[in-house]
């Protein structure tokens, strides 16, 4: 049951600590299912998205299992009777103002747009779940485990990160800081294109990177995906696992992008041959 202290959080916006640790807890974001996954108390969370279950997004399918689904639909959530719902920054706007008016506590979480940003919200999710202890651990061996993986090497091969419409990836994204801390300089950004952008094919053939790293197909047929079987993106590409994004480790901001960055970097070693 929801307490008075809770629903004044939900009028006001969460403002950091909870004064009691929330029992009945449901998120309605790929991002926060899994930091609260990794971070919630014995029965703590009760629901998580359906996306929590797709495994070309998420990294905690098996997790995802032993949890109640949700689709972020205001009706549903509030008859589960949560005591707080945990939600992205730009998802599923109507459902958040529709269950702060009913007296149900929200907390948002940004979006993460750099490595720096993992383990605040690891944090983050630390306060909400009233679990600092653990948060504060987990935090602690994403900076010990990160900091082993990006030493410096004597060649930073140029890679792009290219995908469905042509977009990449540049250093002032998520991706973009994944791709410099297995030891690649990025391409694109020395392009002009430091954010999430469209890049030109003329403009990729024109940078002539080492090489280009691909986000993983999705099933069936995609114009918007056709782009990658174009011959100047198929002559540049590098076709080992390594070099093949594995969406579901890059998607959040969550200890999983360790792998990703484990995978770049046996993928740097096999493009140039030589370990740091």
């Amino acid at each position: 049951m929801r307490t008075g202290v809770f629903a004044l959080c939900a009028l006001i916006g969460w403002t950091g600590f909870a004064v009691a640790q929330p029992v009945r807890v449901v998120s309605i974001n790929l991002c926060t299912d899994q930091l609260a996954m990794l971070l919630a108390g014995p029965d703590q969370l009760y629901s998580v998205s359906y996306l929590a279950k797709d495994p070309r997004a998420s990294a905690m399918t098996v997790e995802a299992e032993q949890y109640v689904v949700n689709y972020g639909l205001a009706e549903e959530i509030y008859l589960m009777q949560p005591d707080l719902v945990i939600a992205g920054a730009y998802s599923t706007r109507a459902t958040v103002d529709m269950l702060r008016r009913l007296g149900v506590p929200v907390a948002v979480f940004e979006p993460t747009y750099s490595l720096d940003d993992v383990a605040a919200r690891i944090m983050q999710m630390g306060e909400v779940l009233q679990r600092q202890g653990a948060a504060a651990m987990m935090s602690a061996n994403f900076d010990a485990r990160l900091k082993a993986l990006t030493a410096e090497v004597e060649h930073n091969p140029r890679a792009i990160l290219y995908y469905a419409n042509g977009y990449t990836s540049g250093d002032n994204t998520l991706a973009g800081q994944i791709l410099l801390a297995a030891g690649f300089s990025n391409a694109a950004s020395e392009a002009g294109y430091e954010a999430g952008e469209k890049l030109p094919l003329e403009v990729l053939a024109l940078t002539e990177p080492e090489i280009v790293i691909a986000a993983r197909p999705y099933p069936g047929a995609s114009r918007s995906e056709g782009i990658l079987d174009h011959p100047v993106v198929q002559k540049l590409r590098v076709n080992h696992a390594g070099a093949t994004m594995t969406d579901h480790d890059w998607v959040c901001g969550t200890p999983y992008v360790l792998r990703a960055i484990e995978n770049l970097v046996t993928a740097r070693e096999t493009l140039t041959g030589a370990k740091p």
